[in-house]
């Protein structure tokens, strides 16, 4: 295989792994690193955040590669996907699943420093992360299931800096999972017409004339958790501040999604990427400044 060849292949790998398209990354790093912050009273230690950020994205890459194996004959028909390296015929399906199982592995390796209860959390994220892309077949709301997918860092993370996950982590993945259903239900929204075609199933098919009521009424969710959340351990005015600023964004994502126009619908959802980042700053500043401890470099 000569130098061409093989940068043509790499270039396909990196775009069936998104590495070119990092929101879908950073969409599954917030909640995790709210998770860690919280966790470690806003001192973590610097091996977790790089541990964590790392299996992040080498779960996402391992999730889109079974994700694009498992949808390759749908992808061929929507006009978003359809140049995906599997779907056009840049890679085979056997490439697709020796990628995902190199990331996976990968993955797992980052797992070694960590106690065992994270461990233990690392293998049903896996199972849901294989399972989430076939749900579209018969599931009528597949994005719940993403949504759980999601927000499975955030029981790792608690589990690695406490040993075991309280209650106020469960809140942070309820909280979470409705964030999870706002953005996706947008995303699915700019693929309605060619889902109802090859009958993929989706929020935004489920929700009809309501999906913008849905998106919006998963964002009061995911705030007001938020906002319990601060309240439960004596949040400052920086968190509320970072709420606020969130619902802001969120009310532009409304102005978005109203009309329903696909391209409008897809600048929302990736605008969740400044809100997510909104949120994790109100909680890193205002630990910093309660407790007035940096993250451990031990």
């Amino acid at each position: 295989m000569n130098a061409t060849l093989i940068k043509e292949k790499l270039n396909a790998y990196e775009r069936l792994i998104r590495l070119d398209k990092p929101v879908g990354f950073m969409l599954l790093m917030w909640p995790t690193l709210w998770g860690l912050w919280i966790a470690s009273y806003g001192a973590p230690d610097l091996r977790f955040i790089w541990i964590f950020v790392l299996g992040t994205i080498l779960m996402r890459s391992a999730g889109c590669a079974i994700n694009d194996w498992a949808d390759q004959d749908f992808d061929a028909h929507v006009k978003r996907t359809e140049k995906r390296p599997l779907a056009s015929g840049e890679i085979s399906g056997k490439e697709a699943l020796w990628v995902a199982t190199f990331c996976a592995l990968s993955a797992a390796i980052l797992l070694i420093p960590l106690n065992n209860a994270a461990r233990a959390w690392a293998i049903p994220a896996v199972l849901i992360a294989i399972v989430y892309p076939f749900t579209k077949r018969f599931f009528a709301v597949p994005q719940a299931i993403l949504g759980i997918a999601f927000s499975m860092g955030i029981p790792m993370a608690f589990a690695a800096v406490r040993g075991d996950v309280p209650m106020i982590a469960w809140a942070l993945v309820a909280a979470n999972f409705f964030w999870v259903m706002a953005y996706d239900t947008q995303y699915a929204m700019v693929d309605r017409v060619d889902d109802l075609k090859i009958g993929i199933r989706t929020s935004a098919i489920f929700f009809g004339k309501f999906d913008v009521a849905a998106v919006m009424v998963s964002y009061l969710l995911f705030l007001s958790g938020m906002a319990a959340i601060g309240y439960s351990y004596d949040a400052g005015f920086i968190h509320y501040g970072a709420l606020a600023l969130a619902a802001l964004l969120a009310i532009h994502h409304y102005t978005l999604i109203r009309t329903r126009e696909p391209a409008r619908c897809f600048q929302a959802f990736r605008g969740n990427n400044l809100l997510g980042l909104t949120v994790f700053v109100g909680v890193a500043l205002d630990c910093l400044v309660r407790t007035k401890v940096w993250p451990q470099f031990y």
